[in-house]
């Protein structure tokens, strides 16, 4: 069994934060560690100690390998979690640790090499019955081949990088005559974002879901899933909205899609908290799509419906502890919805917005969890993902649920920068989303600018309706019977 004594984050903002609350819990000390950004930021204060690690950009700071080594020995910080993003699946960060001694919190190096490539993953789910997207199996080298290849799988297909994330290296291909142009696209931009060209082709499936299976998995030969997330909701193929459960899984569907979840982590010898995500086609058909090596940004609605805490978790299994549940005792209880609160502006394609937090105002109330790494005052860094929060609501059922994120947003204030907050009111307020149908093209199928626009015009009609009313009842209200003046009121 390992000793944890003490853990560094090397992470910012509200990962960071959500990391050390659950370690203080644990009675573990921590170590932040900050670029000069970030000097004043809510993490670097919470910690019990913070480190400079250099200037704003990520590449001279929350990258440096050797130097968040060296700020973990000089605090005498055993262990190192990751967070998500920056080196959080970078495999030889994992080997540096082991290499000077600390614990890296995430799973081995194997698995994160396996997982890091599609084409990788692939091969090593292959034996597991693990259903795969029709599509090539490895790295495109011959282009009048996979041409052929292509047509024979039929158009629209997806041309995407091997070692690809958020949505970059991909091009959908809807006709031959476009193949060669959109590949020559995707493996340039392949090489630009991730230094790998590798790309392959599988079929496009038209109006999937996008289901992930949250897993956990100990080194004593235990694996377990969590049940199901739904993160259809995307923009650019980013996840703006998640929820859990999803709406549509039977209940032999969720079972059918967690053991293969498990197998995914078996296959590659896994230990921790990972995920599997899934395209589910048609509500019946699933096909396995990737496995994040890590702790995903929507965990939250996970631990809203199971109990779980997953970063005490993978703490435990770093630890070297066995699982102390096991998958029988894991039941869903309730729905959470999360809405990641971006600084970007929703009625300009979702552009960054930069600028200070004039007014910061969070919501509260009981089912309300805000995980943020801001308050009032504070500049967004424009060195950064852009994220300040995600807005989390609980209920017992998906209506109340529902119903709780609709009046924690109308409850959250902000000012000085634009954010995603009008464009959450548009889907939770959004009549096919609370039917629960949903795809991963519901942006393109009911999102435009205009929709918010309309939806603000509205709300001030309304504002101005109840404002007139309000006015009209309390002038009636004060209407008075003149009287003579009374010989009190008239003493000077």
């Amino acid at each position: 069994m390992k000793s944890i004594k003490k853990i560094l984050v090397a992470n910012r903002g509200e990962i960071a934060l959500r990391v050390m609350r659950t370690a203080k819990r644990m009675g573990i000390a921590t170590v932040a560690v900050y670029s000069e950004a970030d000097r004043t930021a809510p993490h670097v204060l919470f910690a019990d100690e913070a480190i400079c690690l250099g200037p704003p950009p990520s590449s001279e700071s929350y990258l440096l390998m050797d130097k968040i080594i060296q700020a973990a020995k000089s605090t005498g910080a055993d262990a190192i979690h990751p967070g998500y993003g920056f080196l959080s699946e970078n495999a030889t960060f994992a080997e540096k640790l082991a290499s000077a001694g600390l614990t890296f919190i995430g799973p081995g190096t194997h698995a994160i090499n396996v997982m890091g490539s599609k084409l990788a993953a692939k091969d090593a789910v292959k034996d597991y019955e693990i259903p795969m997207v029709p599509g090539t199996d490895e790295a495109i080298t011959d282009v009048k081949e996979a041409k052929k290849i292509a047509q024979d799988i039929g158009f629209p297909i997806l041309v995407k990088a091997s070692a690809g994330g958020g949505g970059k290296g991909m091009r959908i291909v809807e006709k031959v005559e476009e193949f060669e142009e959109q590949m020559d696209r995707a493996i340039s931009e392949a090489i630009s974002s991730f230094g790998d060209g590798s790309v392959f082709i599988e079929k496009y499936v038209t109006s999937p879901r996008h289901i992930e299976i949250q897993v956990l998995a100990d080194s004593h030969g235990n694996t377990l899933h969590l049940f199901e997330r739904e993160c259809s909701i995307q923009r650019r193929h980013q996840k703006v909205v998640e929820e859990a459960p999803s709406a549509v899984l039977t209940p032999q569907l969720r079972k059918e899609m967690g053991e293969a979840a498990v197998r995914v982590a078996q296959a590659c010898g896994y230990e921790g908290a990972g995920t599997v995500e899934f395209l589910l086609e048609d509500n019946t058909k699933f096909y396995f799509l990737e496995m994040n090596t890590r702790l995903q940004v929507e965990h939250p609605v996970t631990e809203m419906i199971t109990g779980i805490d997953l970063v005490e978790q993978q703490i435990r299994v770093a630890r070297g502890e066995e699982l102390r549940f096991t998958q029988e005792d894991l039941k869903i209880k309730g729905h959470a919805f999360e809405l990641r609160v971006y600084a970007e502006n929703p009625l300009e394609n979702f552009l960054p917005s930069t600028g200070t937090l004039e007014t910061y105002e969070r919501p509260e109330g009981e089912g309300i969890r805000v995980d943020d790494g801001f308050r009032e005052g504070m500049e967004i860094p424009i060195y950064y993902d852009p994220m300040i929060a995600k807005l989390i609501t609980y209920g017992a059922t998906r209506s109340e649920a529902l119903q709780k994120m609709r009046e924690a947003i109308s409850a959250y204030h902000i000012s000085g920068v634009e954010t995603t907050l009008p464009f959450g009111e548009f889907v939770f307020n959004n009549e096919a989303f609370a039917k629960g149908e949903i795809d991963t093209h519901f942006v393109k199928k009911y999102y435009t600018p205009e929709n918010i626009n309309n939806s603000n015009a509205v709300e001030k009609e309304i504002a101005a309706k109840v404002g007139l009313q309000i006015y009209l009842n309390n002038r009636n209200k004060l209407k008075t019977i003149k009287r003579p003046q009374s010989e009190w009121a008239s003493r000077t």
